[in-house]
């Protein structure tokens, strides 16, 4: 996620840090490669240049001539300003103090609305409220079906009349069957239409004035970028959006389209999607964006998923098996089975502050961890959990059996005995500490 403006935002700062004293032609020099780095990102032109002009103006007017570390006052400008231009703070949903909250889905075919309905549903029902997907799209063959299918698996309630009623009139039945229902939230999901078709975009303005919904969200693709915004400045134009759910963000290596819809309609993006499971929609949190677009990681994000995989009781017992030396390569596998549920690795690790560019040339990824996953795979139980019965043989079949050389096996092995070792030591180094007595780093 936006890798290409990332590396080189990085490369400007690195420069800019590597001065002990800044000179305004300095600052002017790496605000103009600045610029550069945001157009080739398909950031809004006009966007860009209140962008630089702001930063410049906060350079100006301070005291950085004079600071310690000016380079990283003014980086330190660029993300106040990255941190304005989409908003400064997460914006949170709508939510109607006297239920059922009615949210429409609007947006263009392909965009990814229907399955947008679905994520938010499910995101809605793990944070414990009850909501009704409507099937208000008559037109685009098995739309209904569709929506039924993802409810289904989410085991969450539909609404629909089939595709020979009007959506208005389906929209007001939905909102009467959860009021009888006790469901608290109606997710109403529209046909697909371009903003050109004047019939289609009139039938939204009639949906809205009859049942004036909590929430209007528009559903862009991240990767198309300043079509994106251009789509929703017109939605906005005629619907007045509350918010945008931007889809496919975890692919977009750009990000135009993130930095420049809050600054063109004024409306923020509320929730992003992060890849094509149901469970890939998130929160968009401006500040951890910011973070990430200048290198700094996303630790909180990364804490945030860990906790979805994670409860605190697994924690714990994970805790009691690393400090008691029964952590085994059958733990190994659960634990990595459940990582990668969080995301793609690299992308994990991206995640932490300075792993960036430390990853940015090496092999860690989804392969390799694959890699050890069929090596592990292909151990039986009791090698898993006795690694140290591990001869010649029995790691030549494991190698045999995992597509793998037998030098990968050791090099897990090695891995997973230096790994035990550590943990014992921060364990021992924890004791002592407790018993008031010193200890070494053991590294």
């Amino acid at each position: 996620m936006f890798e290409s403006l990332q590396e080189k935002l990085s490369s400007i700062f690195k420069k800019l840090r590597g001065k002990g004293k800044l000179t305004p032609q300095d600052v002017d020099t790496a605000l103009r490669e600045v610029r550069i780095a945001l157009l080739e990102a398909d950031v809004n032109l006009k966007v860009v240049r209140t962008f630089i002009s702001k930063v410049k103006e906060k350079a100006v007017g301070s005291e950085i001539w004079e600071s310690l570390s000016p380079g990283q006052l003014v980086i330190k400008f660029v993300k106040d300003e990255l941190l304005e231009l989409m908003g400064n703070e997460n914006s949170e949903l709508i939510l109607s103090p006297t239920p059922p909250t009615v949210i429409i889905m609007v947006g263009l075919n392909g965009a990814g609305k229907t399955t947008s309905s679905g994520k938010l549903a499910k995101y809605l029902k793990n944070n414990g409220h009850s909501p009704l997907l409507v099937a208000a799209d008559v037109y685009r063959p098995a739309a209904i079906k569709q929506l039924e299918v993802l409810a289904n698996g989410l085991n969450v309630p539909t609404f629909t009349l089939g595709d020979k009623q009007k959506p208005v009139q389906i929209c007001k039945g939905a909102i009467s069957h959860a009021l009888s229902s006790g469901c608290d939230v109606v997710i109403i999901d529209t046909a697909g239409r371009m903003q050109i078709d004047e019939t289609l975009m009139a039938e939204l303005e009639e949906i809205k004035n009859e049942i004036q919904p909590h929430e209007i969200l528009l559903t862009v693709d991240a990767m198309t970028g300043q079509d994106a915004v251009n789509i929703a400045q017109v939605f906005n134009e005629r619907l007045d959006i509350t918010g945008v759910i931007l889809t496919k963000l975890d692919g977009d290596e750009r990000g135009g389209a993130a930095l420049s819809i809050k600054e063109v309609t004024g409306k923020p993006i509320k929730f992003v999607g992060m890849g094509e499971k149901l469970d890939a929609l998130e929160p968009f949190h401006p500040d951890r964006i910011a973070s990430r677009i200048l290198g700094m990681g996303d630790i909180l994000t990364l804490i945030d998923r860990a906790e979805r995989e994670f409860s605190e009781a697994e924690a714990l017992e994970l805790e009691k098996k690393f400090r008691n030396k029964e952590f085994s390569l059958q733990d190994f596998l659960d634990q990595l089975q459940r990582i990668k549920k969080m995301g793609p690795i690299k992308s994990l690790l991206e995640m932490i502050p300075g792993f960036a560019q430390i990853t940015k040339d090496i092999p860690i990824g989804d392969k390799q961890v694959n890699q050890v996953e069929a090596i592990i795979r292909s151990m039986t139980m009791e090698e898993r959990l006795n690694p140290s019965i591990l001869n010649a043989s029995r790691k030549k079949r494991i190698a045999s059996g995992s597509g793998t050389e037998v030098s990968d096996v050791n090099k897990l092995v090695k891995q997973y005995t230096a790994s035990k070792k550590m943990f014992k030591q921060f364990a021992d180094m924890e004791k002592m500490s407790k018993m008031g007595l010193p200890f070494r780093l053991p590294f």
